[in-house]
């Protein structure tokens, strides 16, 4: 399973703290990685901290050109899945979506019309605006268990640091 996220847009002024969490989200729930259409250094760089930190093999890539990824994904056999609350619901499409070479578009700035028609899926979760990060989220987690895999189970290898679950209280322990 294959699930890389391309944030399309983004605005440094206002955007910087979604962007983060788009990537984080998408790394604690199975992603491979995100590609970022921005020249904002600050956000691949927390990113990857962050993953060298607590571990696994998340990166975050910033590209000139989300057409031309779109459609190099597109040619090496891979789907495009775009988040919109105007697409089809969740529910009603989620068993045709397939996980292997998954691009997952999360917009910010208004979205080009078109990455409607470049899409494999247009998907809304509940046809309400909505948080782009709550949006994928549920994507990716109905996605995962759908096809077998618990990304809420996902042990990161390596880096440094390591949550121990705790009903009460927070621990962290270094590796």
């Amino acid at each position: 399973m294959k699930i890389i996220i391309l944030r399309l847009g983004h605005r440094p002024q206002r955007d910087q703290r979604i962007t983060t969490h788009v990537g984080l989200t998408a790394r604690a729930l199975g992603a491979e990685g995100m590609l970022l259409a921005s020249e904002d250094s600050g956000i691949e760089k927390s990113i990857n901290d962050i993953a060298e930190r607590w571990g696994g093999s998340f990166y975050v890539k910033r590209i000139k050109s989300w057409k031309s990824e779109i459609n190099k994904w597109k040619e090496s056999g891979g789907k495009v899945l775009h988040l919109t609350m105007y697409g089809m619901n969740l529910p009603d499409v989620s068993g045709e979506i397939t996980t292997d070479n998954l691009m997952v578009v999360v917009g910010a700035e208004k979205v080009p019309p078109e990455i409607y028609e470049l899409a494999d899926w247009n998907v809304a979760v509940g046809n309400q605006p909505h948080s782009e990060v709550a949006a994928l989220a549920v994507v990716l987690d109905r996605l995962q268990t759908m096809h077998g895999n618990e990304a809420l189970k996902t042990e990161f290898v390596g880096g440094e640091l390591e949550i121990v679950p705790a009903r009460v209280g927070k621990e962290v322990k270094g590796r």
